[in-house]
């Protein structure tokens, strides 16, 4: 038997994970970090204009930022950002009907995102090689990530289930573009959500960014696309449209969709805002309200001109989703604390990712992103030593793959392979297993 299996054995006791959860502070009750060793660095001096003003079109990955914009996590970090309501996920593991199961799917796709609002810090690019591992007991689940591409960068992320319940895996490749006053970021790539137990696979591709203002006012954030999850064993589809901000901001942040069953037929409308709370009501019910909603926008609403704009400015904050008699909650954002805006807008969630407990270091890969000293320097608010560090990694980066080529070698993947999704038929990154064993002796010194 080895160590994975073994882990999955000792869920209440036993060595091994009586050693790992003490060790990384994974026990039920343990306490996680409620703040970052350092307020946010202030960025009131620095001009994103002045560095974007020349690569309008351009491809922002190639394109060099000064630390001062980043956030102090690695975008390998933030990824696993998507298991914050890893709770949905377990109660679809627990419903008997598949449309029921999809909604509470569709719920976790939008809530995945959540994080993002009002994030307009850039995470530190991953370097090829460096890992993630995130195991979290009370949650029960863990989670592994690898930098797998360096051109295109692509990061690939595998979360499973302490009880073998689900698996949820997928790898992003973050394509940026700066379009003169905003940024957009298209994130390629599909996620895969497998509940085991009911032998059914979801899956669906997450919708486009975009960051306003880049010139001049106060940055914010919209997220817009249609989003389709499909299960592959019923047949039935959601389709979620994350709609655009809209002339005067009506929409902003809005999300509205519907579910149909295999034969097409709707048998759900969700509605509700990505960066607060998704509902579900019947078909029938939700028009009725529209309807309604339409006469009574016809009787009050008088045509408007709108003003010349010089920015994207921030729309007025909205009022609240209006609740529809019938509805049914099926997920709502946990509160950020109360000093998120001094730390970078972070979720408590978020708060706790790149800490490193006395006894970690020893037990995680020599690869993770927690080791990285210019993330380090920069959440303990030492923005120079992270300057310096970065400049340090990448320039060893560029010395190990120039070598590489000499040898005429090939980077190869530690963690994950690609292959073919057996879902989708597409190409995707495959975890290959093992990382939990805790054989490092392979991984290449990074840092």
């Amino acid at each position: 038997m080895n160590s994975e299996e073994e882990f999955y054995d000792a869920e209440t006791g036993g060595c091994i994970l009586h050693v790992y959860s003490v060790s990384i502070c994974l026990c039920v009750g343990v306490y996680y970090r409620k703040t970052l060793p350092a307020p946010m660095i202030s960025r009131c001096d620095y001009s994103v204009w002045g560095i974007l003003k020349k690569c309008i079109g351009m491809e922002l990955s190639k394109i060099t930022m000064p630390i001062v914009f980043n956030e102090p996590l690695s975008f390998l970090q933030r990824m696993s950002e998507y298991m914050e309501h890893t709770h949905l996920i377990h109660k679809a593991c627990t419903l008997s009907d598949s449309i029921d199961r999809m909604q509470v799917v569709a719920a976790f796709a939008v809530s995945s995102v959540a994080s993002q609002w009002d994030r307009t810090g850039k995470p530190f690019n991953p370097l090829l090689g460096e890992t993630y591992e995130l195991t979290r007991e009370d949650e029960g689940y863990r989670l592994i990530s690898e930098q797998v591409s360096h051109h295109p960068p692509i990061s690939a992320f595998h979360a499973q289930s302490l009880k073998q319940e689900f698996e949820f895996h997928g790898s992003i490749y973050p394509k940026l573009k700066f379009w003169g006053k905003s940024v957009e970021a298209e994130p390629k790539g599909t996620m895969t959500l497998e509940l085991l137990k009911r032998k059914e696979a979801f899956t669906w591709t997450n919708p486009l960014c975009c960051v306003h203002n880049i010139i001049m006012g106060k940055l914010w954030i919209e997220q817009y696309g249609t989003v389709e999850i499909v299960n592959h064993n019923t047949g039935d589809r959601c389709v979620l449209n994350f709609k655009p901000c809209g002339m005067f901001g009506k929409e902003l942040h809005k999300v509205e969709g519907y579910i149909q069953d295999k034969s097409k037929k709707k048998q759900r409308v969700l509605y509700g805002k990505w960066t607060e709370c998704m509902y579900s009501v019947a078909p029938k019910v939700y028009e009725a309200n529209k309807k309604k909603a339409e006469k009574g926008d016809a009787k009050k609403n008088k045509p408007q001109s709108a003003g010349k704009q010089e920015t994207e400015d921030m729309p007025g904050v909205q009022e609240t989703i209006s609740v529809i008699t019938g509805s049914a909650l099926l997920w709502r954002i946990t509160p950020r604390p109360a000093h998120s805006e001094e730390m970078y807008n972070f979720t408590s969630f978020t708060m706790t990712l790149n800490e490193l407990e006395p006894g970690m270091e020893r037990l995680l890969a020599p690869t993770d992103c927690r080791l990285r000293p210019d993330v380090r320097a920069m959440e303990n608010g030492d923005l120079d030593t992270a300057s310096v560090e970065k400049d340090r990694l990448e320039e060893k980066q560029r010395a190990a793959r120039k070598e590489c080529s000499k040898d005429e070698g090939e980077w190869s993947t530690r963690w994950f392979r690609l292959g073919t999704n057996p879902h989708t038929g597409a190409q995707d990154w495959l975890y290959t297993g093992g990382y939990f064993d805790r054989n490092y002796t392979d991984c290449p010194n990074l840092y």
